[in-house]
């Protein structure tokens, strides 16, 4: 009888869930493994299907290589399977020796602002949700607005401003599917404003989304020199990072620009600290207060306010994690309780009660270290769970599954009736992508729909049942 395998189940099949699986296949050990992936969505990829603006094809390149991993064929994929809904903690661990959770963060974090709730007030993950067609959200979007505030000032608000900024038709070479760009093409939109609370030498902004953003047509940058600030932290700062010297000095490049007289306008400010959304039955402004420098890159407030004509605001504040079901959180962190990516038990306010271990459940990327750093810093994060893996399941710290077949977890879904698809099905999806593209002239377009996206993967089915009738 041939021995059975080391079975992992994954939870996520976003960058950090894919690395985590690549990862193990390479680690140094003498298992034989079995990894099953699960992805509540039809297509695998996380944010960098669904975060990632339309326009920014480089960073989408590394969908590429994550397909890479899967096309070799040692990971199996089941899409359309949500924890939680259609699979609980008990039935993965009486089939897996390991449960890996790699969810991320997927909505935005909170903003305690006066007026926050008011219409015309949004969150940045959930415009970013729209304009990247993600199957389970609206398909239409208010673009009523002509004075926009950003709050934030990393590369998710570059990207909210930037793709409200831009033409609808310098949008339409993407994968951006007909809903998104005749939403874009109709905003009303005349000025984005960018508010950050910090100097312009603490801006989040990596270099190359800020010098893309000198590269929209017809939309002026505007920089103000009152907000041009550095004290000697600023310095020391931009002394000592080059991506801090690269942002400054391509902030100054923006501060020398005249304005042409450009459709739209893009205005960065630093040193406001948002502290009202201002309106009665919706939001009709903005008001912030001055910053001061205060010699270490930190900021104080100076008590000077100012009221913005601003018909919206989005909050890109960051992201944040949602608790799973049957899994300790940590409600101050938004992350699964751990340590290094061993979950442990937790009490009733998501802290580690004395650190005791859930023996086989683990937790990897920005569900278990919050959301910061790059998409390549969930390979580190992953290491880290991995070794523990490894580690545990040599010690003998793991309990054996009760069903460690490869079938069983097929024949559960399927006798739960769930709609799952496979491997081969995300490759239907993206011919039939592809396919629409080339009908216009371009790469690919997005399907919006979770039933038209399951249609495709599942194509092949409904031509068998054809041909066997």
């Amino acid at each position: 009888m041939p021995a059975i395998p080391f079975r992992v189940a994954i939870i996520g099949a976003g960058p950090a869930g894919i690395y985590a699986a690549d990862l193990l296949t390479k680690a140094e050990h003498d298992l034989e493994l079995s990894i099953d992936l699960f992805e509540r969505l039809p297509s695998p990829f996380g944010l960098v299907r669904y975060g990632v603006a339309p326009d920014h094809p480089r960073i989408k390149g590394i969908i590429n290589a994550l397909i890479k991993v899967l096309d070799r064929g040692d990971i199996r994929l089941f899409g359309n399977v949500e924890y939680g809904v259609d699979i609980n903690l008990g039935e993965l661990t009486d089939r897996y020796d390991a449960v890996i959770f790699s969810t991320g963060c997927f909505v935005d974090a909170p903003l305690s602002l006066p007026g926050i709730d008011l219409p015309g007030s949004y969150g940045a993950a959930d415009f970013v949700n729209w304009y990247d067609a993600h199957p389970d959200v609206a398909q239409t979007w208010p673009l009523d607005a002509e004075k926009v505030a950003v709050l934030g000032n990393g590369n998710v608000a570059l990207d909210v401003a930037r793709v409200l900024a831009k033409q609808a038709d310098d949008l339409h070479t993407t994968e951006i599917p007909d809903h998104v760009y005749e939403g874009l093409k109709s905003s009303k939109v005349t000025d984005v404003h960018v508010f950050g609370r910090r100097g312009p030498a603490q801006a989040k902004f990596t270099p190359l989304e800020l010098r893309e953003l000198g590269q929209v047509d017809d939309v002026d940058i505007i920089v103000y020199p009152e907000d041009y600030e550095f004290d000697q932290g600023s310095l020391e700062a931009i002394e000592s990072s080059n991506q801090v010297k690269q942002v400054t000095k391509t902030l100054t490049d923006f501060a020398m620009r005249e304005e042409t007289g450009a459709k739209r306008r893009l205005h960065l400010h630093f040193l406001h600290a948002p502290v009202a959304i201002l309106g009665e039955d919706r939001v009709t402004g903005l008001r912030t207060e001055r910053q001061e420098l205060d010699g270490t890159g930190g900021v104080n407030g100076t008590g000077d306010f100012h009221d913005w004509d601003i018909d919206a605001v989005y909050r890109a504040v960051g992201y944040a994690g949602t608790q799973l079901p049957q899994l300790p959180f940590d409600e101050a962190k938004k992350v699964i309780t751990n340590h290094e990516g061993r979950v442990v038990d937790a009490d009733e306010q998501g802290q580690a009660a004395e650190a005791d271990v859930i023996p086989g459940v683990y937790t990897t990327g920005w569900i278990k270290r919050g959301p910061v750093g790059l998409i390549g810093h969930t390979k580190g994060d992953a290491l880290e769970t991995i070794g523990h893996i490894l580690d545990d399941q040599a010690a003998g710290a793991l309990t054996e599954p009760l069903y460690p077949e490869e079938s069983s977890i097929v024949e559960l879904l399927e006798s739960k009736g769930v709609d799952f698809t496979d491997w081969e099905g995300y490759h239907r999806l993206e011919a039939a992508e592809k396919a629409l593209g080339v009908a216009e002239g371009r790469e690919r377009v997005k399907i919006a729909t979770r039933e038209a996206m399951l249609a495709e993967a599942r194509a092949h089915l409904t031509a068998d049942a054809n041909a066997g009738s």
